[in-house]
């Protein structure tokens, strides 16, 4: 049965008490596994991708790569991701949510059963000790470096497994299958509804061919300029603007909504992002679809959800009612960007 709208306010009106957790040990002395190593070589592999950009530039190039940035960022991460798979504001077919899906892993951002998982513990435990990328353990740790913390991320949300992680690390047995692009070690007990599909579970196992698939692709059509540019500097962009998501949000801002953590909404991530930025209206109400409650909120993502639904593509389209807005909201506050 479905859950009625009271249902779904009154769950995220439940939130945990905020606390602050420690300073996170330093980036060099923290333990690395062979996990994080291939994932901080992925990520560095990309920058200095990126840095032959203006050595490789044409215009092909350069719409290729934008034309990437808006399907795998904007309709991969952003729509099918976040808002359709991590909080299920909305629902697609079948079809139209796996092709999404899809998208989302020529993203380089993780497969959707990782992703979705990490990012429900996120919403789950925000900004406390058991936060996946909190800013409270240093800007950089949730901007990227959190990436490289398989061990912290393990012993945060799945501690039971610790022992058997620094085994297996230690035998170099973490994953046989170099194209797992996990970043925790445990069976993500929060994310069934994906753990269930095999299309997911296929993504899961074969997640670092496809966007190997797309840069050969890339270099049959235009060569290295196209993969320059198609792989460089758009995954750098789409990357960074998630990234920012996590670290600038919570950060510098303005909020608008009591919701008992750090998250503000931030108008230049708000932009570059497509919707993402108005972290604040986002924690506040979890199920929206909407991110920029505001006219003037620009967010993009929403437009194009606005556009399916119109379609008769997206349905059961979730918003926050007038009743949850005013029990959540505050006088505004602005902090310095």
């Amino acid at each position: 049965m479905e859950a009625t709208r009271k249902e779904v306010e009154d769950k995220y009106d439940k939130k945990k008490p905020f606390s602050m957790v420690n300073p996170k040990r330093p980036f060099l002395n923290r333990k690395w596994t062979t996990l994080d190593r291939r994932n901080a070589a992925g990520i560095l592999f990309l920058h200095v991708l990126g840095l032959f950009a203006p050595f490789h530039y044409n215009w092909p190039a350069f719409w290729v790569a934008f034309t990437l940035y808006f399907t795998t960022g904007v309709l991969g991460i952003t729509l099918s991701y976040h808002r359709n798979l991590a909080h299920r504001s909305f629902k697609l077919p079948k079809w139209l949510e796996y092709s999404f899906a899809y998208l989302g892993v020529q993203a380089f951002q993780g497969d959707p059963i990782d992703w979705v998982s990490t990012h429900r513990y996120h919403h789950q435990f925000v900004d406390t000790e058991r936060d996946p990328h909190s800013p409270l353990e240093g800007f950089w740790f949730s901007h990227v470096t959190w990436m490289f913390d398989s061990y912290g991320l393990t012993n945060k949300i799945y501690p039971k497994y610790v022992e058997d992680f620094e085994e297996r690390d230690a035998k170099r047995t973490l994953s046989r299958n170099w194209f797992v692009g996990f970043l925790k070690y445990g069976r993500p007990k929060n994310v069934e509804d994906l753990q269930k599909q095999g299309f997911y579970r296929f993504l899961r196992k074969t997640y670092l061919l496809h966007p190997i698939a797309l840069a050969m692709v890339l270099y049959g059509f235009g060569g290295l300029p196209f993969v320059v540019w198609g792989m460089g500097v758009r995954l750098i962009c789409v990357l960074h603007a998630a990234f920012f998501v996590n670290s600038a949000c919570h950060i510098w801002g303005y909020r608008k909504w009591n919701t008992n953590d750090l998250s503000k909404n931030n108008w230049v991530i708000g932009l570059v992002s497509c919707g993402e930025g108005w972290h604040n209206n986002h924690h506040a109400f979890e199920y929206s679809a909407r991110h920029g409650i505001q006219w003037w909120e620009f967010d993009f993502t929403w437009w194009v959800i606005l556009l399916l639904q119109a379609l008769g593509l997206a349905t059961d389209v979730k918003l926050p009612s007038q009743r949850h807005m005013q029990k959540l909201a505050i006088q505004d506050k602005i902090t310095s960007p």
